[in-house]
């Protein structure tokens, strides 16, 4: 399996190469709380966006072009100095009740999504990537504002998409994205750590 990985990798287009490379820079440095990962991101996210295009995953070329605005934003909201330094975004919960409206809205917006693409696109797996696509607009906001369970979300959208990779042949996506599992329950981990290290410290101020 290794061996047949590695083969891939050596005859892979350059673009994709770079674009795996640097989506894996962004994830390493978000879990790392790192405002460094945002330009990785504005990297890979230019060039997934043609990626997708071009083998009828219209839903994910549409959702970098988006990763690509939220990916400047991240870098504003996490990079704020001078007076609005007490108000920097920090790691903070939402209530599960929060979750559960989310999760109920998100999941109607899906279904709406996917009847209109595949009623009325070519495009491949329209539900389960307009789920994903869906949720995953929805994640990325709450990385950049620091909300502690978009891990979780995280964990549950790539092993989904691996399946829709490895269906469209994308082997070396479908394996960067069994590394943003594994890296997402490291990024939920540490972030978790370092809220409960930001909440015993108000605690005892």
């Amino acid at each position: 399996m290794i061996n047949e990985i590695y083969a891939y990798f050596a005859t892979l287009p350059m673009w994709e190469l770079i674009a795996v490379f640097t989506a894996i820079i962004y994830v390493v440095f978000a879990a790392r709380e790192n405002i460094w990962c945002w330009p990785a991101a504005l990297v890979s996210t230019a060039i997934y966006t043609a990626i997708f295009y071009d083998v009828y995953l219209w839903m994910d070329g549409l959702l970098q072009v988006y990763y690509f605005a939220m990916a400047i934003y991240g870098w504003w909201a996490w990079s704020k100095k001078g007076k609005q330094q007490d108000r920097e975004v920090q790691i903070h919960q939402w209530s599960m009740s929060t979750h559960v409206k989310a999760i109920a809205v998100l999941t109607l917006l899906s279904f709406g999504l996917g009847f209109f693409m595949a009623n009325y696109t070519p495009a491949d797996f329209p539900y389960i990537d307009s789920a994903t696509t869906v949720f995953a607009v929805f994640t990325t906001f709450l990385v950049a504002r620091k909300v502690l369970e978009n891990w979780l979300y995280w964990i549950v959208i790539n092993s989904v998409s691996i399946y829709i990779y490895i269906e469209k042949g994308l082997i070396p996506t479908a394996f960067l994205f069994v590394v943003y599992v594994i890296i997402a329950i490291y990024g939920y981990i540490h972030w978790r750590q370092r809220y409960t290290q930001s909440q015993a410290i108000a605690t005892t101020a």
